[in-house]
């Protein structure tokens, strides 16, 4: 099936509030420490990437909060 414009599945990122990345941001560091030793070296990159992603964006909106 074909998508429809302004349908959820647009490839559009997803809206989150300050609240919701700090709540993902500290889920992903969970997710990182609780991996085991064999878990693919490619998804640490990538779970490292997004949190120092997420880091940016949470550190880009304090300020604009104040």
């Amino acid at each position: 099936m074909r998508s429809f414009e302004g349908q959820f599945s647009d490839n559009r990122p997803i809206r989150r509030s300050p609240q919701e990345k700090k709540k993902l941001l500290a889920e992903l560091k969970e997710t990182l420490a609780n991996l085991k030793p064999q878990a693919a070296p490619s998804m640490r990159t990538t779970l490292l990437a997004r949190i120092k992603e997420l880091e940016a964006e949470v550190a880009a909106e304090a300020p604009r909060r104040r």
